[in-house]
């Protein structure tokens, strides 16, 4: 018989034993997201393949005809739902960068060692704690065509009548997109805070030795080390900018003539105000696989930078 220094050559490795533990971990998150996640959404493409009447037991199928009337012009889901689904990109096209470039701005002012930096850093990042409804509440407010702060400071400094911010379509936008970036600002100034930490500073010191200005600094060492954080930040404030709601249902009641309504804000309009429950969830299913959509473009732009970043 044939033997190995170690002993007889045994036979072919026994099989593991599957272990039914790692499982039992994963059980309770599963069902949670079975509950909560899978089953709303299986329920959801099914109350919008039927008409879905709160009064009626009887759910007739009628397949893909709530689909249809999205991209059937002539229809009032077609006409507001395109239209305020324009209103959100306006929205978010106008706040990303506003939010990106004042982050970016109030993190590199507060990254040097000035007097009350950290109470400064608070000050921009405690808006963020308040409720939305707080917020739009206090934005309203300060906007208000007759007795708004906003208009009582103009009228004192120049004497101008008051400007109807709340009241004229492209106007209304401004107290929504100016109160969104002073209420979230202050979370991406934390992440870019976070990231200016984390460039050495033997960089900086090495430049400034070869007579680099802070201007060149900034091009050539801090903005291409930010590439990641910028791109995330990006990326998820405009995920969180086109889930508009709040903001305009408060400030403007999405108004005037529907020029700030959100698509979230009528989808919610077409399912509670006006009963088309079946409706409203056709809309949400294609706004949701829009969304699906863009954040897998962005994920796809994340992975090819981390590619290159690690490549190079």
């Amino acid at each position: 018989m044939t033997t190995h220094p170690a002993g007889p050559l045994s036979a072919a490795p026994a099989r593991r034993r599957l272990s039914p533990e790692p499982y039992l971990y994963l059980l309770p998150h599963a069902v949670l997201f079975f509950v909560f996640t899978v089953y709303p959404i299986g329920y959801g493409l099914y109350i919008s393949l039927h008409r879905w009447d709160l009064l009626n037991p009887e759910k007739a199928f009628v397949g893909t005809e709530f689909y249809r009337n999205l991209l059937s012009s002539g229809t009032p889901q077609s006409e507001f739902f395109w239209r305020t689904l324009l209103n959100t990109t306006l929205f978010t096209v106008v706040s990303v960068p506003l939010l990106v470039a004042a982050a970016l701005g109030l993190a590199l002012l507060l990254y040097r060692p000035i007097f009350g930096r950290s109470f400064f850093r608070a000050v921009f990042f405690l808006p963020g704690i308040l409720t939305v409804s707080v917020m739009g509440i206090l934005w309203r407010w300060m906007f208000d065509n007759q007795i708004g702060l906003v208009n009582a400071a103009r009228e004192l400094l120049t004497g101008a009548p008051p400007i109807p911010w709340l009241s004229t379509e492209g106007l209304a936008w401004v107290p929504i997109v100016v109160g969104t970036v002073w209420w979230t600002v202050g979370f991406n100034m934390t992440l870019y805070l976070a990231a200016l930490g984390n460039i050495p500073s033997s960089l900086y010191e090495a430049a400034s030795l070869d007579g680099a200005t802070p201007g060149q600094q900034f091009r050539f060492i801090t903005w291409p080390l930010l590439g990641p954080q910028t791109l995330f930040v990006f990326i998820t404030t405009a995920l969180a900018s086109f889930q508009l709601f709040g903001q305009s249902l408060v400030i403007t009641a999405g108004g005037p003539n529907r020029s700030t309504q959100s698509v979230i804000q009528y989808i919610t309009e077409e399912g509670f105000t006006n009963a088309q429950i079946s409706s409203a969830a056709a809309m949400g299913f294609v706004f949701g696989l829009m969304m699906l959509i863009l954040t897998a473009a962005q994920f796809r732009i994340m992975a090819r930078d981390a590619r290159e970043g690690g490549a190079a």
